[in-house]
């Protein structure tokens, strides 16, 4: 199974792919989809659901997995978020990838055990599972790494 791991956003969305190797698991790739910040809405919506489209026809992902929407204090960058996170979510559908949610605290919660666990300890963990030399960066990238890990850790102990 390759999973297609998303954290979304308006001016970067993570990305990645990855896949069970063995006894552990594999990144193919990851990455950022960024927008420029005075680019209208409308058409940064445009260019992520675009950038999606080339991501998941290069990757040929089995299934998508995507962060939940969570809001803090900033309800207008929950709001921003929320635009981005529904063109994501529109475009799988309409590639026809079954999508899986997970909101912060189960992805926490699946790689280290811990629902608070902080940002370092994720990255940490992540680098760890993949056997990556060194923290995965952008940050919203080792997050959709995270997401996907998630699924994976929980679509197997589904299956099960």
């Amino acid at each position: 199974m390759k999973v297609l791991g998303i954290d979304p956003g308006m001016a970067t969305t993570g990305w990645a792919v990855v896949e069970r190797a063995g006894d552990g698991y594999r990144a193919l790739g990851y990455g950022a989809i960024v927008t420029a910040a005075k680019t209208p809405w409308p058409r940064r919506l445009q260019e992520i659901a675009s950038a999606l489209r080339e991501l998941v026809a290069r990757e040929a992902p089995t299934v998508a997995a995507i962060e939940d929407l969570f809001i803090a204090k900033d309800s207008r960058s929950a709001s921003s978020v929320g635009h981005g996170r529904g063109v994501l979510l529109y475009t799988l559908a309409e590639l026809g990838l079954a999508i899986h949610e997970y909101n912060p605290r189960q992805v926490k919660v699946a790689l280290t055990g811990y629902g608070a666990a902080d940002k370092s300890q994720m990255q940490n963990m992540v680098q760890r599972l993949l056997r990556l030399p060194a923290p995965p960066k952008p940050d919203d990238a080792a997050d959709a790494l995270a997401i996907a890990l998630c699924h994976l850790n929980t679509a197997t102990v589904a299956v099960r």
